[in-house]
């Protein structure tokens, strides 16, 4: 089984919903730029059209281990699958209107870009690692003491729908992390 791609859900604690989310469905994205891997910096308040925003803890590298424990930890293992998955639909996503489709998370741009190269990423990822938005949103997180994480704040798996910079729809909490997309697609083709 491939560390990275291929999990067995059933073995990995399913994350519960804490409430951590509630408050997002609604509001609207503020006035904060973030890095993308592209190299450009998005103003999140400026985005038109319908976006597709996906955080995830922190995309693991094939030559750095996991941080101890990492699987045991509700919702923390599945950011490179999502991420692929993503990937495989981003298409799809375009045709049912999606205009901007993002990763987030709070590593810094570097690391992010070598993970969007390595995986082939249609779309760039967002670093939040100042954790402005995490802060601004009161965005779920994780703490997490290990030297593989860059910074011990990590934020949970959600996926933002937003629209013309409002929050229209939040999936919280993902699990499985594979099927995230899918369960968006399925949603956006209901509206």
């Amino acid at each position: 089984m491939n560390r990275l791609t291929e999990v067995d859900w059933s073995t990995i604690p399913k994350p519960l919903d804490d409430g951590g989310a509630a408050h997002l469905t609604g509001m609207e994205l503020p006035a904060i730029s973030l890095m993308a891997t592209d190299g450009v910096k998005v103003e999140l308040s400026q985005l038109s059209g319908t976006s597709v925003i996906y955080a995830y803890p922190m995309t693991g590298r094939p030559d750095v281990p996991l941080p101890d424990g990492w699987d045991m930890l509700p919702g923390a293992r599945g950011c490179t699958p999502q991420s692929c998955a993503f990937r495989d639909h981003a298409d799809e996503l375009a045709q049912l209107g999606v205009n901007q489709l993002y990763g987030l998370s709070t590593q810094s741009p570097e690391y992010q870009k070598e993970a969007a190269d390595r995986l082939h990423l249609p779309f760039t990822l967002l670093s939040d690692n100042e954790l402005a938005l995490t802060k601004a949103m009161r965005l779920p997180t994780m703490e997490v003491e290990d030297d593989v994480v860059e910074d011990n704040v990590l934020i949970k798996r959600l996926t933002l729908i937003v629209k013309n910079a409002k929050i229209l729809h939040t999936f919280y909490p993902v699990f499985p992390p594979d099927e995230n997309a899918a369960r968006v697609i399925e949603w956006l083709g209901n509206q």
